[in-house]
């Protein structure tokens, strides 16, 4: 007799066996029970999950000699035919080489003639996905009234490209991925059942490799038995079997980074290249082990018993920021490595940028906590640069120094010739800015200062300082706020004023023939000079600049902002 891959041998036979899907059981058992099944059922999911389990087990449960339930005998006849694939009321149509219209009109003609040994005819339709449109047309009334005798099972691992017509007609069974411990418990009951010795770790690693597929498991599990050569299972050999050799120096080369040991870090990069791994799949990897340190440091009650204990001791020895940096470098030093010149450099390079790069500690100080000797190559600006997002800079525009109000107002008068009356002008004068550039700056401070709210605060932001003559504080008003200058507002100016200096004062506001150095014009300036400086930086970091002259990288206009904006 020929070999039976493990993956037929055991496949589950009963809901009771099968693992992963207890949502999806509990549903098909309780129709069964009650013989309630919907006479259309789609279960989605990966590959290798159970789809095609889970519907020959229902056709079994269909037609079991002792009746419909969620529990056949397995010794009857018919459910003997079903695990052996020759039943003849059990019709499996494989979608993909079946997508036609005339393909599925023959499968309609043939569901109107009763079971020749069943009681159901289950049509069990795999891949239905790739059915043809006018396919899934012509199968839309049958699916909605089929013959009583009738029951159909349509499986898919892309269901998104199903008409919703034809799934508003079935009961949606989504089958989910199966963790690794999961996978590795199963496979440790195969070998058990099998008679072949192992090591855990080696069935962890063949786990992973299956993806969440039970069957890749199984299959993967029996190339592993060959590739020993009788020999126990362990984790050398089936790394070097699955390409994932350098795994285990991983944890070496995350300590290195975590300590900044350039040493440690060269002899573990010295190491991989004499195993010859798949660097494509170590960065992967890398990226796998930095997320999950992320989880364990952020969220401590994650741990779970897939975690190994060196992944875990590593937690407490990297900060939490440069955690996620190396997580965007390790990212994109995967999409990039198509376009290094070999696998091992794309991925040295990345690893070197974990080591040059960390976020700034608060500008120069202290290195952040775990970080070792990392050096600090750019701060924050240069860091983010590396991980290819929108960049913001921060510009240094220096505060002038908050004087005292009367520090202002006790300077000297301006050369503009004295007005007498208080009120408002009535016709627009020529402008008369302090020739003084230091007066105007401190005159912005006092105006923020001043207990204003509204328009009025708006009027005063609007007008420069002219000078003070006795009692009389004169103001100069940009014409393009003229708009809002009444006698309210300037009494309002005018009562702030004398408050904060504590003596009675009047306060005159003139329209100025053109435009102030008012202390919203100056804030407009200091904005557009940080914005000029911030986007200096930018261009001129090197990084950047070898984005845009090697990849032909464009930065997204207006995405350039200071820090504190």
């Amino acid at each position: 007799m020929s070999y039976l891959a493990l993956a037929r041998k055991y496949r589950p036979r009963v809901f009771a066996d099968v693992m992963g899907q207890g949502h999806v059981v509990k549903a098909l058992s309780h129709a069964l029970a009650g013989d309630r099944l919907h006479p259309a059922i789609l279960l989605t999911g990966t590959r290798g999950v159970g789809k095609t389990t889970l519907a020959r087990i229902i056709a079994k449960c269909l037609n079991c000699e002792t009746g419909v339930s969620a529990d056949p005998c397995g010794v009857c006849s018919a459910c003997q035919e079903v695990d052996q694939g020759r039943f003849v009321d059990l019709l499996e149509i494989d979608a993909a080489s079946n997508t036609g219209v005339d393909d599925v009109r023959q499968m309609i003609d043939n569901a109107q003639y009763a079971p020749a040994r069943g009681r159901y005819k289950v049509y069990l339709i795999d891949e239905v996905h790739m059915l043809s449109k006018s396919a899934f047309n012509a199968l839309l009334k049958t699916l909605e009234e089929p013959p009583p005798h009738v029951k159909f099972i349509l499986a898919t691992t892309d269901p998104q490209k199903l008409l919703v017509t034809v799934l508003s007609r079935c009961l949606q069974f989504n089958l989910r991925r199966l963790p690794v411990s999961l996978i590795r418990d199963q496979l440790a009951k195969v070998l058990d059942h099998e008679g072949v010795q192992y090591e855990l770790p080696a069935l962890g690693e063949i786990a992973r490799a299956a993806d969440g597929s039970m069957r890749d498991g199984l299959s993967l599990l029996d190339q592993a038995i060959a590739f020993s050569g009788g020999a126990p299972l362990a984790r050398g050999p089936v790394e070097d079997m699955l390409g994932t050799s350098g795994r285990e120096r991983l944890f070496e080369l995350l300590r290195a980074l975590a300590q900044g040991d350039h040493a440690a870090l060269l002899a573990c990069l010295q190491k991989l290249e004499q195993q010859a791994p798949d660097y494509a799949a170590l960065l992967n990897d890398l990226a796998a082990y930095l997320q999950r340190i992320a989880v364990l440091q952020l969220l401590p009650g994650a741990r779970s018993e897939d975690d190994e204990e060196a992944l875990v001791a590593l937690k407490d020895q990297f900060a939490p920021e440069d955690v996620q940096l190396d997580y965007q470098i390790a990212v994109n030093g995967r999409r990039d490595l198509p376009w290094a010149p070999d696998p091992r450099l794309g991925f040295e390079m990345a690893v070197l940028r974990m080591l040059a790069f960390r976020p700034d500690a608060g500008g120069g100080g202290t290195p952040a906590a775990g970080g070792g000797e990392r050096r600090a190559a750019g701060g924050a600006a240069t860091a983010a640069s590396v991980a290819a997002a929108p960049r913001v800079a921060s510009a240094a525009v220096a505060p002038a120094a908050a004087p005292s109000a009367a520090a202002l107002v006790d300077a000297p008068p301006s050369s503009a010739p004295p007005s007498a009356p208080a009120e408002p002008a009535s016709a627009p004068v020529p402008a008369a800015t302090p020739a003084d550039a230091d007066v105007a700056a401190r005159w912005a401070v006092v105006a923020e200062t001043l207990v204003l709210e509204g328009f009025a605060r708006q009027l005063v932001r609007n007008s420069a300082w002219l000078g003070r003559d006795g009692d009389l504080l004169r103001l100069a008003l940009d014409p393009r706020a003229k708009h809002l200058l009444n006698d309210e507002r300037r009494a309002a100016i005018e009562r702030a004023l004398s408050m904060q200096l504590g003596e009675p004062l009047r306060v005159r506001i003139e329209i100025a023939g053109d435009a102030v150095q008012s202390p919203a014009q100056l804030a407009l300036q200091r904005d557009a000079a940080r914005l000029q400086e911030a986007e200096a930086s930018i261009f001129t970091d090197p990084v950047v600049r070898a984005f845009r002259e090697q990849f032909g990288a464009t930065i997204k206009p207006g995405s350039i902002h200071p820090l504190d904006s």
